[in-house]
């Protein structure tokens, strides 16, 4: 007996290989070897600071660049400090409260962790 993997969807262990993909006769989802590895590498991706340390959800951060704010012509200056930061997906990865400017996205490249 070879060692299939459990379907992904229904975590089913009854799973057979049809030519190229892998079928779940319970719930009737296909997918490839291929599309689990990248469906892994997804989840496991990291966001680091401008100093290659890992951000985690609830960090605090502080701005190493004067930034400009869209929109405005105010400016978060170099040194700002950033508590409780979310990470997203998207260009902008941080999502967060500044104090005087209120709900704002950063980039991870011009922050670093305290």
């Amino acid at each position: 007996m070879s060692n299939l993997p459990n379907c992904p969807t229904c975590n089913s262990p009854y799973t057979y290989e049809a030519g190229g993909l892998f079928v779940c006769p319970e719930c009737g989802h296909e997918w490839t070897l291929e599309s689990e590895a990248e469906r892994n590498s997804e989840d496991n991706k990291t966001i680091k600071d401008a100093n290659g340390n890992v951000l985690n959800d609830g960090d605090s951060v502080t701005v190493i660049k004067d930034l400009k704010v869209k929109g405005s012509s105010s400016v978060i200056k170099i040194g700002t400090k950033v508590k409780n930061i979310r990470l997203i997906d998207g260009d902008h990865d941080i999502d967060c409260k500044i104090d005087g400017f209120g709900a704002m996205q950063l980039k991870s490249e011009f922050v670093k962790k305290i």
